[in-house]
This record gives C-alpha cells, structure tokens and sequence, in this order.
C-alpha cells in the first residue's frame, strides 16, 4: 500500500520523488541483507540509501512507501524472451509486456521473432515513455541461412551477405546480434560471430552440430543460448560427432543419440572453465525445456495463466504439442532422460565460473512458457537442480547487466542505479520462492503497488476474454 505525504514547510533536508522506508534491502552481489534500511529516488534514480533513521533526517519525498521490513531487491531482468507469429499477432505480443512488470521483470532481451521491426519500434517507445513495458534490449532480426524454417531473418549464403547484415543489423541500433543454425553455413556462423565482436557488438546464438562450442567460444560468441550447446561441450567426442555430422556421415538424430551417451565430467568441467576463461555466459531456459520433455504427464490445458495469453498466440503452441504428442513410449522416455542429463550440467556451469542468466524462451511458439511467471518457474529450477538461492537470485538480477556492461547502472539497490526495483514479502536468499511474493514493483521510479499490478493482470485477462469471444465467432 501506498502512503503519500507532503514534506513539512520546515524540512530541511534533500528532496526526493519517492522514498522506500523500513526496507530490508538485499545484497545480491553479496548475498547478505540489511534491514531498516531506506532508500530515495528522484525520477529514475536511486539517489540516497542508508539507515531509516538517517535517511528520514536528511531527506523528505512526496511519495513514501512504508516496507514495514519487507525485502527490497533490483528488478529482475529476462535474458530470454520471443515476440513473433506474424502481423496479426503483434497486438496479442503487446499485450504480453505488462505480465512482465506485473512479475517483477524491468529488462527483456527480446532473442529475435519475425516481428523485428515492431519490437524494434516498442524498445524505442518503451525508451520514450510513450509505451508501458519493461526496458526492451533486441537484437532485431536473427541471422541465418538461406530459406531457414525460422521467419523474420536476415538469410545470408555468402560473407558478402553477412556483411550486409551488419549494415542493417547497425542502422537498426540493435543492442545485440542473435545467430542461430537452421540452414546457416558452419563457416558464415563463425564469419558472423567473428564480424560481432569486430564490430564491438555482442552475439548470441544456437551453435551449429557440424561445430564444436569450442569453436564459436574462440571465434567470439558472447552467449550460449539453451544448455543444450553448454551440454554438447561436455562431451567427450564432440569433434567426431560434429566431423561425421558436417561430412553427412550420420543424421541429427543419431548425432543427438551419440551426443546424450558421450557426456564426460571431466571434459564438460574443462570445457566450462574454458567458457569462463572466455566471459562466455549461458542462458539455460530450462523451465521451457521441462514442460516440452514432459507434456505427456501435464498436458497445462488448464493452466490459468493461459487467461493471459492471447488466442493467436496459445495456437502457436500447437505444432510442439502436436510433435510431442507423436512421440513413442520410446521418445517419451528418451525425452525425460535427456532432460535429467541437463540438468547435472547447471551445477557444473556455476562451480567452472560461468555466469549463468535467467531467461525463459517465453512467447510465441513455446508452448506454456509464460511471459512473466515463466522467470520464477526458471528460478525454481535451478534451485531444484542445484544452485542456491542467492546464486539463482544473481542470475536474474546482476548476470543480464554484467553481460550488457552495465552493472554501473542496475544489479544493486545503491547510490547511483536505476530505481528499478521490487519489494517482496519474503526473503529470497532463504527461499527462491520468494520472488513471486511481490508487494510492490518500482519501474523507472514510478510506485505500483499491489493493488495496480493486480489491475495490469486483470486488464490482460479482460482483453484476451475479449479475443477469445472475438476468435470464437470467427
């Protein structure tokens, strides 16, 4: 709840827009909390963070929000979400952008859709304050071969397309460059992670099978999307898969099989040093991956987050649940063994050095990745599959700025970062959990508190029934 007050005509003290009071406030760098703390903000500023007593003597606010020792964290970021399905989407894949702040979720990394321009023109709005969102990195449109399956792309057979790309990809301002291997030339992957970093911008990407990690980590890449590829590094005899995959010798699936049985702790561990050796960060997007390898024991038809999803966009979801439902008691089984192989590769990632970021896979085509409540789902995981809580809540708030450059500006609740935070009734460095009891969510200094999250929902909820009985007439 939110209190307002006016300061007294004698105060003498600094002034500022808001001031947070009787905070305990998070430490996540460091993973220690501080209570009966306060903190000011003055637009989009944290600009004094100190001792309730302290603080309330020096300065005074129009706003206040009394805590009532609730905990105080910067705001989550997402490092991996999709907007996309086509132009008779991008309305239902706007309305996805308040879940996000509902959630708790300041930062986005949109990882490229086929609606690049349009995302390209929110971030710049969201930018403007002409649109309500979380802050929007994108990396515009993906890189990728010549007819991919993937739509929205920039299709490049040549250097001199690559080239051409990064003229566009520039004029775009994109805030990253996202490279994926649908039909993309092994040799133009690596031209183009390669041209990346020349070019100073940082690269994202699917790594090819006819390519070791190893050889997008030495080329440049600067992130390893799914820990599928993190997993794939691990194995013993990468090389000779990806020899024999490249020379037509064998076919994805047999790759995938040779792969799943060749996994080597001593060489994963190795191979995740070198990854750190290298600043290369990993997004796992495990929870997406969970709920794909076991829709045969929850198929979420009722899930009642599905009340926030758009009609167009849950009938994205069809063509996953469709191959899923195909599967052989065989594939059914090989799916879940595949997954439990992943899972042991988070703890090995953490323990070698690499920065892990949460990101979700959220959006169109992933069936029940949820915008928004899909990053506490993530969150859960890695704590369930062997990171503590303090190292899952670093994923989500430090590691997306690291990554960036630019923890000078947010990852803590001090002096000098962007007042973007949010205040939970519970302590998350005891329990992960506790990032989905959010009291209150302050975005680009502005307050809103529980009761006008609960209205974005809602207006979500009232749209998409409005779609709903829109789509079902036809």
């Amino acid at each position: 709840m939110l209190v307002a007050f006016t300061a007294p005509a004698h105060a003498t003290g600094s002034q500022g827009d808001v001031m947070i009071r009787h905070a305990t406030v998070i430490d996540v760098e460091y993973a220690r909390s501080v209570d009966d703390q306060a903190v000011v903000l003055r637009g989009a500023d944290i600009v004094a963070v100190g001792s309730d007593a302290d603080i309330a003597k020096a300065w005074t606010a129009a706003q206040s929000v009394d805590s009532k020792g609730r905990f105080l964290i910067p705001g989550l970021w997402d490092m991996h979400v999709h907007f996309g399905g086509g132009p008779d989407l991008i309305e239902e894949n706007k309305a996805l952008l308040p879940l996000y702040i509902a959630h708790g979720i300041t930062t986005i990394r949109d990882c490229s859709g086929d609606l690049p321009e349009q995302v390209l023109q929110w971030r710049d709005e969201i930018a403007k304050g002409t649109l309500f969102g979380p802050q929007l990195f994108t990396s515009g449109a993906k890189i990728e071969g010549i007819h991919p399956v993937w739509k929205g792309t920039i299709e490049v057979g040549s250097k001199a397309d690559v080239d051409a790309a990064f003229v566009r990809l520039k004029k775009d301002r994109v805030d990253f460059v996202k490279i994926t291997d649908s039909t993309l030339d092994p040799q133009l992957f690596l031209y183009a992670v390669s041209q990346a970093k020349h070019f100073g911008i940082r690269s994202s990407g699917h790594i090819p099978m006819a390519l070791t990690v190893e050889q997008a980590v030495d080329a440049g890449i600067s992130s390893i999307e799914h820990l599928d590829y993190a997993y794939k590094a691990g194995v013993k005899d990468e090389a000779a898969i990806s020899a024999d995959f490249a020379a037509g010798k064998i076919n994805r699936a047999e790759a995938n099989r040779r792969l799943d049985a060749g996994f080597d702790p001593s060489t994963a561990m190795a191979a995740y040093r070198h990854l750190a050796d290298k600043g290369v960060y990993v997004t796992p997007t495990l929870n997406g991956g969970r709920v794909l390898d076991f829709l045969d024991s929850d198929n979420h038809a009722n899930d009642p987050y599905l009340a926030y999803i758009g009609p167009k966009l849950r009938k994205t979801y069809d063509w996953r649940i469709e191959r899923a439902a195909k599967a052989t008691p065989e594939q059914v089984a090989a799916r879940h063994a595949h997954y439990e192989h992943l899972t042991k590769v988070l703890p090995m990632l953490q323990q070698a050095g690499v920065t892990i970021m949460a990101g979700t896979d959220a959006g169109f085509l992933n069936s029940f990745d949820y915008p928004g409540i899909g990053l506490h789902d993530e969150l859960t995981v890695f704590v369930q599959n062997g990171l503590t809580p303090a190292q899952a809540l670093l994923s989500a708030t430090r590691a997306g700025p690291a990554w960036f450059g630019k923890l000078d500006r947010y990852g803590a609740v001090s002096t000098g970062k962007a007042a973007d935070l949010v205040l939970l009734d519970r302590n998350p460095l005891q329990d992960i959990n506790a990032t989905r009891a959010i009291d209150t969510v302050i975005l680009r200094g502005h307050v809103y508190d529980r009761k006008a999250l609960d209205g974005m929902l809602e207006q979500t909820r009232k749209q998409v029934a409005a779609w709903n009985v829109a789509d079902a007439k036809g």
